[in-house]
This record gives C-alpha cells, structure tokens and sequence, in this order.
C-alpha cells in the first residue's frame, strides 16, 4: 500500500463553506471510492483543527470564490494518516486588505 498526499482547503461560495480536496494525478490505485478518500481527508483535518474556528475565521477572511488553504493530509488507502501538515487560518483582523 502507498501513501498518497492530498491538498485541503476550504471553499467559500455564496451559501456555504466546503471542504474541497486536491486530488494527486498519479493515486494509488487502492483508492476506489472517491467520497471514501474525501470523507477521509476531512475527518484527519477536524481530528488536528478546530472545526468551528477554521470556519468562522475562513468566513470572515475569505470572499466568495474564494479558497482558504489549510495544508496536506497523507493517507493510506486503509485510512491510516501517515503525516499531516496542516494550519490554523489566521484571525480576520490580521488579513492585509491594503490589496
């Protein structure tokens, strides 16, 4: 079995925010079931981060079209998280709207 790493983010669109997943173009082939992996990857990401201030912070940072990323998680195709990098979103006040 092979380690496959994964993009996460969280997309902001008018009426909700998704957890979205970059998918790798050579993944293992042990991954069959796409929601699976995706399903996956989120758990890993509220398992190490806080699920409601990720969101209120990438809510009040991030516009709509918007995608806030959050890191990598590297997954087993059993499930298994063989490393994690991931970041907190920074507070709202701390966003640079001199852009």
């Amino acid at each position: 079995m092979c380690a496959d790493t994964f993009g996460v983010g969280i997309r902001v669109t008018e009426t909700e925010l998704r957890v979205v997943v970059g998918v790798p173009s050579d993944i293992d082939a042990g991954w069959t079931d796409p929601e699976a992996f995706q399903s996956l990857v989120a758990e890993a990401v509220w398992e190490r981060l806080d699920r409601q201030a990720t969101l209120e912070a990438v809510a009040a940072r991030y516009d709509t079209g918007e995608t806030a990323s959050l890191g990598s998680v590297t997954l087993e195709p059993n499930g298994t998280v063989v490393n994690a990098d991931l970041e907190r979103v920074a507070e709202a006040d701390a966003r640079d709207r001199s852009k």
